[in-house]
């Protein structure tokens, strides 16, 4: 049996995943956060209003902190948006991937793919996000996520899951954070709503990047 670059770089950072979660997850590094609760209401000429989730909801994302808003702003589509911040990820209490989640709330995904913002991340690369339609019913929605992960912008839950596992032996951290926008939409504002969305996308991620830890 042949293995793959790949598939021996994932076996020894699990390996090593085994030795910090018997040797070093004791002395885990918490790092400093902003509440999320003093993120602006008011950006540009976007006006929000705090949903909040109920308590059962809670008991299953187990967030440390969370923001769940609508925006408005005139004529556009209102938009959604929630961040789940997650102070040190384990076992059942990790942020929920919205291609699982969504799908056991009647949601089925008709498009999935990534969008480039006109942003940079602390490289110089250009940023990349998740870009998806969804459908219920005869409903549609935009969402665009990501996962801010402790300084990184990054679209795979697969490399979400090893950087995790890399700064747990490195930084001793395993802080995370899912970012999600949605947009409801019928078929003629469709390219109007991704516009919006992605120009959204890129006026608050320079924003959350003050809340989150790097």
């Amino acid at each position: 049996m042949k293995w793959s670059r790949e598939w021996v770089l994932t076996l020894v950072i699990l390996a090593a995943a085994g030795v910090y979660v018997h040797a070093l997850a004791p002395r885990e590094e918490l790092p400093w956060h902003r509440s999320l609760a003093d993120f602006p209401l008011h950006i540009d000429a976007w006006h929000g209003k705090d949903l909040g989730l109920e308590a059962r909801v809670l008991q299953v994302l187990h967030v440390d902190d969370y923001l769940l808003r609508q925006y408005w702003r005139e004529p556009d589509q209102p938009i959604g948006l929630y961040v789940g911040y997650y102070q040190r990820m384990r076992q059942g209490a990790t942020y929920h991937s919205p291609k699982n989640c969504l799908p056991g709330s009647g949601w089925y995904f008709v498009d999935t793919g990534t969008t480039r913002l006109n942003l940079s991340d602390h490289h110089g690369q250009a940023v990349l996000i998740n870009r998806a339609v969804i459908q219920k019913g005869l409903e549609k929605q935009l969402v665009l996520y990501w996962y801010q992960d402790r300084g990184r912008i990054i679209t795979s839950e697969y490399m979400a899951k090893l950087y995790m596992v890399w700064d747990a032996i490195t930084k001793r951290r395993t802080d995370g954070t899912l970012v999600r926008i949605t947009i409801p939409f019928s078929a003629q504002q469709a390219q109007a709503v991704f516009a919006q969305g992605q120009g959204f996308a890129e006026t608050i991620l320079p924003l959350l990047r003050a809340y989150l830890p790097s």
